[in-house]
C-alpha cells in the first residue's frame, strides 16, 4: 500500500552489463528517508487504509528500499517501509568514520559467491542514513539487492512495526517470520510480491532487524535487476531466508551504524489511536443488526472488519493520524463539506484500485480543526484483490461518516 520505492529507476535503465545509473542510485539512498516520511503522511490521501496499512508503518506500505523517479506508485506487497528521516533530522550526517567504499566492502563481502556491479553507496559522513546497494549474480541470473541502516527509538512504534509481519487478512505473501534473537534484537524476514494481486512475478524479500539500541538493518531483494518495470531475471531473489538473516545481522554493519546520531524518541508513536484500540473502536462502532464480524484486525494507526449480512462479504477499514492540517491542505475542495465544529469532510464512491473484479470502494475522509484525521472506506469484497462478493458495501455512506465522525476516535 502506499509506495514507489528501491533500486528505482538507476536500475531501471539498466543495460546489458546491468550497470546502474550511478548518480541516480546514490541520490536515490539519500532521499529515501524523506520520501517515506511524506509519503507516510499523505498516504491515504489518494489510497485505501490497508494501502495505508500496507504502505507505511503508519506509513505507505509501498515501495522498496531506494526511491525511482517515474515509479508506477502502486501498492506493493512489502512489509512497512520504515521512515528513515524525520524532518527535523534533514541535515544531520553521521560522524563519518565509514566510508561509501567501506560500505560497499561489507556488501561484497557478505554475498556469497558470485559477482557484484554496479554497486553505489552513501558513507555515514554524507548521510544519517547510508545505504549500498547494487546487483548481485550467483549464477542463476542478475538481481537488485540493497541495503539501508538507520538508528530508530527502539521502543517506538515505528521500530515495532518495522519488524512485525503484516496480517494476513490484509495482504497476500508467501511467508514472513518475526523472532527475538538472544541479544533482544527483533528479526522480521519476509517473502512477498512487488505486487499483492501479483500481476507480474517480481517477488520482493526483505530482513529487518532492530537492536535493543535502536540500530536498524533494512535489506530488501528482488528476483529481477529492479523493483518495477523489468522482467523477472530468476525464479527467487538470491538469497535464502536464512541467508537474509545472517546478512541482516552481520556485525560487519556496526560499525556505521555505532557512527550515526541516536534517534529522537519516535513522535508518532502516542499520537493516534493503537493498533489494538483502532479495530475495537471501529468494532465498537459497527451496527449490531444482522451483522457478523468474520475477521478483525490491524497494526498501528488503522483497523479493519470484514462484514458479512449473508449476503456476501464487505471489507471496513480506518485509518487514523494526527498532524494532517498542512499535509491535506487542498485535499479537502471540491466536494467537501465543512461543519459547524470545522472539520471537513469528503465523500467519495471510486472503483477499487486493486485486482478484484467489480469492486467498489466507498470512502469518508474526515479532518478536525486540529488536524486529527479519521478516513473510513467499505468495499463491495472481503478482500480487495478478490472479485467483488455483492454490488455495493455492507455500510451505507452515511453509516461510514458516523463511523468517521465518531468522538471515540480520540476519546
Amino acid at each position: 500500500m502506499p509506495l514507489e520505492d528501491v533500486l528505482g529507476e538507476a536500475l531501471r535503465r539498466t543495460g546489458d552489463g546491468f550497470t546502474p545509473d550511478p548518480h541516480a542510485l546514490v541520490a536515490a539512498g539519500e532521499q529515501h528517508g524523506r520520501r517515506l516520511a511524506a509519503r507516510r503522511r499523505a498516504a491515504v490521501v489518494g489510497g485505501s487504509v490497508v494501502a495505508l496499512a500496507v504502505i507505511a508503518a503508519g506509513s505507505a506500505y509501498a515501495g522498496g528500499l531506494f526511491d525511482g523517479a517515474g515509479g508506477s506508485g502502486a501498492t506493493v506487497a512489502a512489509p512497512p517501509a520504515v521512515p528513515k528521516e524525520p524532518p527535523a533530522a534533514k541535515e544531520k550526517t553521521g560522524g563519518g568514520s565509514v566510508s561509501a567504499d567501506q560500505l560497499i566492502g561489507v556488501f561484497r563481502q557478505l554475498l556469497p559467491g558470485g559477482t557484484v556491479s554496479g554497486a553505489k553507496a552513501r558513507g555515514t559522513g554524507e548521510t544519517a542514513y547510508p545505504s549500498v546497494s547494487g546487483l548481485y549474480d550467483d549464477g542463476e541470473g542478475p538481481a537488485a539487492l540493497g541495503v539501508a541502516l538507520a538508528r530508530v527509538d527502539p521502543k517506538g512504534q515505528i521500530a515495532a512495526q518495522s519488524v512485525t509481519c503484516p496480517d494476513e487478512n490484509v495482504l497476500d505473501f508467501d511467508g514472513c517470520t518475526a523472532e527475538t534473537l538472544a541479544d533482544g534484537s527483533k528479526l522480521m524476514v519476509f517473502q512477498g510480491y512487488e505486487y499483492p494481486d501479483r500481476r507480474v512475478p517480481t517477488k520482493v524479500w526483505r530482513a529487518t532487524l532492530v537492536t535493543p539500541q535502536g540500530c536498524q538493518v533494512d535489506v530488501q531483494e528482488w528476483n529481477a535487476t529492479a523493483e518495477k518495470g523489468q522482467p523477472v531475471s530468476r525464479d527467487n531473489p538470491p538469497l535464502a531466508p536464512e541467508e537474509l538473516k545472517e546478512f541482516a545481522t552481520s556485525p560487519l554493519w556496526q560499525p556505521a551504524l555505532s557512527d550515526l546520531p541516536a534517534a529522537e524518541p519516535d513522535a508518532v508513536a502516542g499520537q493516534t489511536a493503537t493498533a489494538a484500540s483502532a479495530a475495537a473502536v471501529l468494532e465498537s462502532l459497527l451496527p449490531k443488526a444482522g451483522i457478523t464480524v468474520g475477521s478483525k484486525g490491524g497494526e498501528g494507526d488503522h483497523g479493519y472488519v470484514v462484514l458479512d449480512d449473508g449476503k456476501g462479504k464487505s471489507l471496513v477499514q480506518v485509518g487514523v493520524q494526527a498532524g494532517m492540517g498542512d499535509v491535506l491542505k487542498g485535499h479537502f475542495g471540491s466536494g467537501a463539506v465543512t461543519l459547524p465544529d470545522g472539520t471537513r469532510v469528503k465523500s467519495e464512491a471510486r472503483d477499487g484500485e486493486k485486482a478484484g473484479a467489480n469492486v467498489v470502494w466507498w470512502t469518508v475522509d474526515t479532518l478536525r480543526p486540529d488536524g486529527r484525521r479519521v478516513v473510513v472506506s467499505a468495499f463491495n469484497t472481503g478482500n480487495q484483490n478478490k472479485p467483488a462478493t455483492r454490488d455495493k458495501p455492507i455500510l451505507t455512506m452515511e453509516q461510514l461518516k458516523q463511523i468517521a465522525l465518531d468522538p471515540k476516535w480520540f476519546g
